[in-house]
């Protein structure tokens, strides 16, 4: 298990009743996970997208916005319990961090390689007794964060006996595809569900997914494992009806983890991510989707993808996902 410490935190502003997440967020190690609500994990490798690259280094540049933001929300209170592991060491990069800018394929081991190694990180943070919100990185690791739960790490504490079988798990995934491709030449940022649907994935339900964005063969493909899709025209009507819609399309499952994939949003709002398109769900509608996501008991985890700061204008895509991040741990706090 190789985790990189975490960084400072500290809120910029000068006014000391401004609680800002800079001031909330405690580096942390995972020997000590389970004094807080939740844990931060970076996650910085964009080795698999299959478009634009850029995402490795969103950890860095979510933690800068989010800590300038302030920790008060107005249904759930001051959120706090909030810890940072650091970074997971990505294998075979210069200095671990998986760095953006290189091509993909130069240099780096195979994808399928780097969810093995990740994998035996996130399954040691699973196990700990609190929430994980992973900053990714591309789509290709929503695999070794969600694999731990197919073999039941994570599920003592969360609602499930020592010693029972292993817990069910569904994913809602918040994203402009379906990513159900076939891993045919190998693990792609385009191939995580199908990946998961071999290794056990029992339901998935994605939100937002737009049309003329998926091919034919993937939208049967998810039809015939009875997963659901929700356009972000059904978002619109009703954004935390739909939330639960989603999770109620999961059927009675153990446990829910939720993907967020930036490109969920519509391009304007959202420029720096690997494929943006338009006609997406609006961000207030995005921040009413996940806070009404993790208030869910079942939710064991988050994680947010795709967000490529180096692509970014005026850092609005990263400044979107910090504040997705924030209403993740509203959530948290509103069920702790």
């Amino acid at each position: 298990m190789t985790l990189r410490a975490p960084p400072d935190w500290l809120g910029p502003s000068d006014d000391p009743n401004d609680a800002q997440f800079g001031d909330v967020v405690k580096p942390t190690a995972l020997a000590d996970a389970d004094e807080y609500d939740a844990v931060l994990v970076g996650e910085p490798y964009d080795g698999a997208v299959i478009g634009r690259r850029g995402a490795a280094g969103a950890p860095s540049a979510i933690r800068e916005s989010l800590a300038g933001a302030k920790a008060h929300h107005y249904e759930a209170g001051p959120v706090t319990g909030v810890g940072d592991l650091g970074d997971v060491e990505i294998p075979g990069s210069a200095d671990g961090r998986g760095d953006a800018g290189t091509d993909a394929g130069v240099g780096e081991p195979d994808v399928a390689a780097v969810q093995e190694a990740v994998a035996e990180t996130t399954r040691e943070v699973h196990a700990a007794d609190a929430l994980p919100v992973f900053l990714g990185g591309d789509n290709s690791l929503t695999v070794p964060n969600v694999l731990p739960l197919l073999d039941g790490a994570g599920a003592v504490g969360d609602g499930v006996a020592a010693g029972a079988a292993e817990p069910s798990v569904g994913v809602v995934s918040l994203d402009a595809h379906l990513d159900c491709r076939e891993p045919t030449d190998g693990p792609t940022s385009g191939t995580p569900y199908r990946q998961l649907f071999d290794a056990g994935l029992d339901a998935l339900s994605v939100v937002g997914a737009r049309h003329f964005e998926t091919s034919t063969a993937y939208a049967e493909f998810l039809a015939g494992r009875d997963g659901t899709v929700f356009t972000p025209r059904d978002v619109r009507a009703d954004p935390a009806g739909i939330a639960d819609a989603a999770v109620e399309a999961l059927g009675d499952v153990d446990q829910v983890y939720v993907s967020l994939d930036v490109d969920v949003l519509d391009g304007a709002a959202a420029p720096g991510v690997s494929a943006p398109t338009p006609g997406g769900v609006r961000t207030a509608e995005l921040y009413e989707l996940v806070g009404s996501l993790v208030r869910d008991g079942r939710v064991v985890g988050v994680e947010v993808v795709e967000c490529a700061p180096p692509l970014d204008r005026d850092g609005r895509t990263v400044t979107a996902a910090s504040r997705a991040v924030a209403h993740a741990l509203a959530g948290v706090t509103a069920r702790a």
